[in-house]
């Protein structure tokens, strides 16, 4: 890792957080979930002390899923740092519309956060001591993106690329476009020069031409059979939120269920009603090793 770069590696509940800083510049890309916001102030105020630095500059999202931006309020208050996020969700969030924000959708919180700049693909943002290119990377979020420095192939992929696959692809369980526009992703960072990728979650890795065919092999398995992603998604979001709560009574896990707009959606997708979606959500968690049921709890299985 060139110097002024830390990566401080979360749990699943939280995304990885870059740390940059420079003689005239301290930016922090991705700020984790709202419920690990006191450990993402913890870990900025310890690594400010770490490099003798007094403050941070920039905050910058690569997408707005809560899991990324969950501590941007937190961190506003503590450095009055500027925020940077996508161009195309700017007006969203200066709105606080939260029919086009994610989290009522998928069933998150999310402290309201104000936006001071955006990132524009094609342009280019100083982080710490390096520019970066800003790179659009639809197909997880229509509006994500992805920063690479190219004199040192370093790409801070998010959610497009993990080191053994890639987010839910969420806007194919309600009914848009998602398939394709990973695949494009895939296809750009395929051609680009990279040493080292900075996942959204999990460990920096350096094998990209496997974690891509990985990725490949993935999409192929969702796209062939589009009710495969909703369930997956399915999982996904129930397992986010059980590592959250840590146990849930079932009835009112069942509760949160039906009150989720993906989860319907997802539900509606695999012809199933409320209640038979419910009972087999609970109990894919449990087939897949991820939760147990014990006396009428939900636990988590981590």
């Amino acid at each position: 890792m060139p110097v002024g770069i830390e990566v401080f590696e979360r749990g699943w509940l939280s995304a990885n957080n870059i740390f940059h800083f420079g003689d005239d510049d301290v930016s922090l890309v991705d700020t984790g979930y709202v419920a690990h916001q006191s450990m993402t102030l913890g870990l900025m105020h310890n690594a400010l002390d770490k490099h003798q630095l007094n403050t941070v500059n920039k905050v910058v999202n690569t997408h707005l899923h809560s899991d990324h931006c969950g501590g941007n309020a937190a961190l506003k208050v503590a450095y009055d740092c500027q925020i940077y996020i996508p161009a195309a969700e700017a007006e969203v969030v200066r709105n606080w519309n939260m029919d086009l924000l994610s989290y009522q959708n998928l069933g998150q919180d999310c402290p309201q956060f104000s936006c001071d700049h955006v990132l524009i693909p094609g342009q280019s943002i100083v982080l710490g001591r390096y520019t970066w290119n800003i790179l659009a990377a639809p197909g997880h979020d229509p509006h994500s993106v992805m920063l690479y420095q190219e004199q040192h192939g370093l790409l801070i992929s998010a959610d497009a690329l993990w080191e053994e696959g890639f987010g839910v692809i969420f806007p194919e369980m309600w009914g848009e476009s998602g398939f394709e526009e990973v695949a494009q992703t895939l296809d750009l960072i395929e051609g680009l020069a990279i040493s080292l990728v900075i996942p959204g979650h999990g460990r920096p890795f350096v094998d990209v031409a496997t974690a891509l065919a990985t990725a490949r092999s993935r999409l192929d398995y969702l796209a062939s059979d589009p009710d495969r992603n909703a369930r997956h998604g399915a999982k996904v979001l129930l397992k986010y939120k059980l590592l959250e709560w840590r146990n849930k009574e079932l009835s009112l896990v069942n509760q949160w269920i039906s009150r989720t707009p993906a989860l319907n959606s997802a539900a509606k997708q695999l012809n199933m009603d409320m209640d038979e979606f419910c009972i087999w959500l609970s109990q894919a968690l449990v087939k897949s090793g991820a939760a147990t049921i014990e006396d009428n709890y939900l636990v988590d299985k981590s």
